[in-house]
Order: C-alpha cells, then structure tokens, then sequence
C-alpha cells in the first residue's frame, strides 16, 4: 500500500467583510432619486421666491405709480378685484359689503368689513383720505393680494 497521507484539518475561514466601494445599483439608485428630490425641491423654492418677488412687484410699482392717497386706494381696489377673480370669476362684480365680506372671506377677522378694509367702499372716490388710514389699508391689501395671489406675505 502506497503511503498514506494525513491531511491537515483547518478550521473554517470566513470570507472577509464586503466592501463598501464600488456601492451596489440599489444605492446608486436611491441616491439618484436623492438627487432628484433635492434638484427639484430646490426649483420649486427657487420658483416660489420668484413668484412672490413677481407678486410684490406688481403690487408695490401700482401704488408706487398713484400719486395721490385716493390713488393709491382705487389702485389697492383695483389690485385686489383682480386677484379676487382667481378666487371667483363673479369676484369682480361684487359692490358695497359683499365686496368687502368676500374680501374678509378665510380670515379669522373682519378686518375689511369692520376695519381699516371699509375705505375701500368710497376712498377712491374721496378728495381727500387720511394717509395713516391709507397705510393701514395698504399693509392688509398686500397681504390679502399676495395671499390670493398664491403666495404668502
């Protein structure tokens, strides 16, 4: 009989641990959808400060272009029957304390019905209002006109 021959028994080896690079297609694919989250979460914030931006523009250069406090309460009336329609197409034949009712319309107040909001019914057809009445009614008109206007104040 030929010789025999023993084998040496070894233990069992482990593999050693899988590396972390190059990563799998599973996270290359959840970072891309990472990726494009982030993207597009940052053109909608991008997109939204320009429409507010756009928004207070148009608001600020309309009054900026009436010379007088009248002026600039017809042009806040004129501004917010505009947005108003985006509300509600009849908004801008809305008159007298349904005008101003629809105006006050989602907010916890009455600040046109009961507040500053009334010089809209006849300050545009005054000679003359009170200017500290006027800022009053400015800084609501902004914030309901921005408000309609899709973005917040």
């Amino acid at each position: 009989m030929a010789a025999q021959q023993t084998l040496a028994l070894r233990d069992v080896h482990l593999p050693g641990a899988p590396s972390w690079w190059p990563l799998a297609p599973g996270w290359w694919l959840l970072l891309a959808v990472l990726a494009a989250l982030a993207l597009s979460l940052w053109w909608w914030q991008r997109r939204r400060a320009r429409r507010k931006r756009e928004a207070e523009r148009v608001f600020d250069e309309a009054l900026a272009a009436a010379a007088t406090p009248v002026a600039q309460v017809a042009a806040m009336s004129e501004l917010l029957r505009r947005a108003g329609r985006r509300r509600d197409r009849a908004a801008d034949t809305l008159d007298g304390q349904a005008w101003l009712e629809f105006l006050d319309r989602g907010s916890k107040r009455d600040d046109f019905a009961a507040g500053p909001g009334r010089l809209l019914l006849e300050g545009g057809y005054r000679r003359q209002v009170d200017p500290a009445q006027v800022r009053a009614l400015r800084e609501l008109a902004r914030r309901r006109f921005l408000q309609w206007m899709g973005v917040r104040a």
